[in-house]
């Protein structure tokens, strides 16, 4: 299987006002999308593509000047892989409040000519959706073939079906959950904290002070790292393995583990936005179909007109497979057409970026059903 190659992002400018869930309201926004494959004359085989936490529009490929730098789903999308950019129109696009090109907290307001910074909104996942509708009008696509996503893609997928219900024909939920819960939301405040009590935060007006807060973003990181990865895995990849293969009976890095997960964090601050960190937790806290419905799934999801493909991982402790029953059970009662699959796989959350063969077969398996 091919790689889709070289790869160019793109950029839409947006003039019309967007007003936010959270009451604001944007003057005018940028988008930085990228795509993969052709759009057929009818327009019916497009797919967009919604990324996770600290995913970006670059899905597949790679770019002329930075051949390493390869897209986070370039084994799911591309010629002959599961999502088979030899049928399908693909679209991958950096949502509103990001740190990849799209409009956010470290671009300029308009109102200041400075980064917004603590000023940008938060944003919602229905937001997302909603900008992303406009994308797709803009792309000439009236109606997605499917929308896919893991984690909090999964969430946006969903709520496609809900917010625009005619306007796609099948989604993919993988690796996700109707909504957070306690604990969920316990780790994204944690790693919340982190970064606003970093004295270099400067109330999220960093960007002035010349200055990063990567104390905090890089805590933020291994916090979150931890709950990606499954307790298995973690077992077989570190163990007790020590780094220097004695114990140092200091607070430095004894165990592999920690190597790890500090390198893991030391990398995240020297490419990632702690202003878009917030904002995207915040919206995964926020994301609840069920609110307005008394907290009955089964009401929420009756606008959807969609066929699902829902699919979790055996040892995904963050986004369990019971949560992903949930959103099935609730479809299934609203006589939707869904597939489900629970995937034994031993890497946690983190299980839907891999490269599984069950896992890529059953994917692969749903979208050659879909008709284009």
């Amino acid at each position: 299987m091919k790689s889709v190659g070289v790869v160019t992002p793109q950029r839409v400018s947006f003039d019309a006002p967007i007003a936010l869930s959270g009451g604001a309201t944007l003057p005018a926004f940028d988008l930085v999308y990228e795509t993969y494959g052709e759009l057929n004359a009818e327009g019916s085989n497009a797919v967009l593509v919604c990324h996770a936490l600290s995913g970006s529009h670059h899905v597949a490929g790679v770019y002329a000047d930075q051949p390493n730098n390869v897209g986070w789903w370039d084994n799911l999308v591309g010629p002959g892989k599961p999502l088979d950019t030899n049928r399908f129109f693909v679209v991958g696009v950096n949502n509103l409040g990001g740190c990849y090109g799209s409009t956010g907290p470290m671009s300029a307001n308009p109102a200041t000519g400075k980064p917004y910074g603590a000023d940008f909104p938060v944003v919602t996942v229905e937001d997302w959706v909603a900008v992303q509708a406009r994308l797709a009008d803009f792309l000439g696509i009236d109606c997605w073939a499917a929308v896919l996503g893991g984690s909090v893609g999964g969430m946006q997928a969903l709520e496609w079906t809900l917010q625009f219900p005619e306007r796609v024909r099948h989604a993919l939920v993988i690796a996700s959950t109707p909504k957070l819960t306690a604990q969920n939301i316990a780790f994204n405040e944690v790693a919340r904290q982190a970064i606003l009590t970093d004295p270099d935060f400067h109330g999220g007006r960093f960007y002035e002070h010349g200055v990063v807060p990567a104390r905090g973003l890089r805590l933020a990181r291994m916090l979150g790292h931890i709950t990606y990865l499954s307790d298995s895995q973690m077992a077989e990849k570190f163990g007790r393995e020590l780094k220097n293969g004695k114990l140092s009976y200091g607070y430095g890095t004894d165990f592999q583990i920690e190597s790890y997960l500090r390198y893991q964090g030391d990398k995240f601050t020297t490419y990632f936005d702690a202003n878009t960190y917030l904002i995207t937790t915040k919206a995964l806290d926020y994301f609840d179909p069920a609110r307005d419905y008394g907290g009955d799934l089964q009401a929420a999801l009756a606008r959807a007109k969609a066929s699902f493909f829902v699919a979790s991982f055996s040892t995904d402790w963050r986004f369990s497979p019971e949560r992903s029953r949930e959103i099935v059970y609730a479809l299934m009662h609203n006589g939707r057409d869904v597939s489900y699959a629970e995937i034994e796989c031993s890497a946690g959350h983190d299980s839907f970026l891999l490269d599984d063969a069950h896992y890529h077969a059953v994917v692969g398996a749903y979208f050659d059903r879909i008709e284009t």
